[in-house]
């Protein structure tokens, strides 16, 4: 590794949803768009999304839904760093990682929040 950490886009995109939008926003892409459901584990549903896979969370206190990507990485310290020296916001509280879990949360300078985390680690 020379150091530099490489990023790419991942595999998942997240709505954070208030739960009163929940049930109609499961029902827009499972029934009008008919997207393959691949997950129904509550509180979480996940559908395929092309090559992706969308996961729609309902989160309560949210007033509108937000969108959630993630990045993934070949080198997770080495990314920390540079995000770090860029001014990258990091917001780890923003949601709690499984133990363990070679991964972060940051912030886009649009309030994007990105997962950040080691290329065999992702969701």
């Amino acid at each position: 590794m020379n150091g530099k950490a490489g990023f790419q886009g991942g595999r998942n995109i997240a709505l954070k949803v208030p739960p009163h939008q929940y049930e109609a926003t499961v029902g827009f892409y499972r029934d009008v768009l008919g997207l393959p459901q691949i997950e129904a584990g509550r509180p979480s549903m996940v559908f395929a999304f092309g090559a992706n896979q969308l996961w729609i969370d309902p989160v309560p206190g949210l007033s509108q839904a937000e969108t959630w990507l993630e990045v993934v990485t070949d080198d997770a310290s080495a990314a920390a760093e540079r995000l770090q020296a860029a001014g990258v916001v990091r917001c780890d509280e923003i949601e709690p990682l499984p133990e363990g879990f070679d991964a972060f949360w940051i912030s886009s300078p649009a309030q994007i929040i990105h997962l950040v985390c080691q290329e065999q680690e992702s969701m």
